[in-house]
């Protein structure tokens, strides 16, 4: 099992630690660091000004979302961070949800599976450099009737092939996922819980492809803090959890809170989300059961989050993803370095 990072997103007072901890990371001998967007700053941009202060660690996008652009503008920009990067970017991809959809970006949230498909099917086509042309229910490339003529990308990645992730956290979304990417990006993973909410339709669409597991990147991101007081590790961690279980999304479509349910939670979900909504955000993050922070997230001295590393492993995860808590950079650092300790005694290197 490889390590990664998460940078979150940047512009939340802690970029030039930000760009340390990757540095450092890098220093380490971590796999990929990540960078997510939402309607602040975008993954591109953070990806580029990491990739050109670091030697070995790939970057990676978690994610580029899918209504912020049009697919042949994905490629490009996956192309030139490949390029610039001399071969370390990935490209994770997801459809966001239907707040930032429809309220930021003015694109319509429906049918999010089948707009998926065609945006990877057109994404990967312009990036093997062929000539694109294209016809689906969502894009039409080039427009019929029109002086559009099919264009092929002029940049050359690195690579090949780049490698496309996607952010699935729905059972329809993983078997997709598990079909057409070459790596599943995943969030609030729980080792306990891993087979049936993520690993099994996963696997489903691997067989339907065609395809075994094998060679398929299994990579949730969890947080992590170090220390002896697990419980008060874990409250750090409560408005967190509490805002994307209450919060992140409508009532009708919160996928987080719809991920708790099926981890057993449903009670809890209910209840985090009803006082949420309703304004009451300490309430909200009071009501996070702690079992269900310690489930999702790495918590406690070297020697359990090595026991925990080896439960993730176990359950199929080939890529861990740490998101390293702490209220200095100092603090943060010291995080980072146990994960490698960690994983050192885990045995998994």
């Amino acid at each position: 099992m490889r390590l990664g990072i998460n940078l979150g997103y940047w512009g939340a007072g802690m970029d030039g630690d930000n760009l340390a901890v990757a540095q450092e990371a890098d220093r380490l001998g971590y796999d990929v660091c990540w960078a997510a967007e939402a309607y602040g700053s975008d993954a591109p941009t953070v990806l580029t000004w990491v990739a050109a202060q670091t030697e070995s660690i790939d970057v990676g996008s978690a994610i580029m979302q899918i209504p912020a652009r049009q697919p042949t503008m994905t490629a490009m920009t996956a192309a030139t961070l490949d390029s610039l990067s001399g071969g370390r970017f990935r490209l994770g991809l997801g459809v966001s949800g239907p707040q930032v959809s429809e309220g930021w970006y003015g694109v319509k949230f429906d049918k999010p599976l089948a707009r998926t498909r065609e945006y990877v099917e057109i994404v990967r086509k312009a990036m093997t450099r062929e000539r694109v042309s294209y016809e689906g229910a969502h894009w039409t490339l080039p427009l019929p009737d029109g002086p559009g003529k099919p264009i092929k990308l002029t940049v050359h990645p690195q690579r090949e092939h780049i490698p496309l992730y996607i952010a699935a956290i729905g059972p329809k979304n993983l078997e997709q996922t598990g079909e057409i990417a070459d790596g599943a990006l995943l969030i609030f993973p729980s080792a306990e819980h891993l087979e049936e909410t993520a690993i099994q339709p996963l696997r489903a669409g691997r067989e339907r492809a065609g395809k075994t597991m094998e060679g398929f990147d299994v990579s949730p991101t969890l947080p992590l803090a170090v220390g002896d007081d697990v419980n008060g590790l874990a409250d750090m961690f409560r408005p967190y959890t509490a805002l994307y279980v209450g919060g992140m999304g409508s009532r009708k479509q919160n996928f987080y809170n719809q991920l708790a349910q099926r981890m057993g939670y449903e009670k809890e979900a209910a209840e985090i989300q009803d006082k949420y909504l309703g304004g009451d955000k300490a309430g909200a993050a009071a009501a996070v059961p702690h079992q269900l922070i310690d489930q999702t997230a790495l918590l406690g001295p070297v020697e359990r989050i090595a026991e925990r590393m080896q439960a993730y492993a176990a359950a199929g995860v080939t890529t861990l993803n740490l998101a390293p808590a702490g209220f200095t950079l100092e603090e943060r650092i010291t995080a980072l370095r146990a994960g490698t300790d960690a994983l050192e005694r885990s045995g998994l290197v």
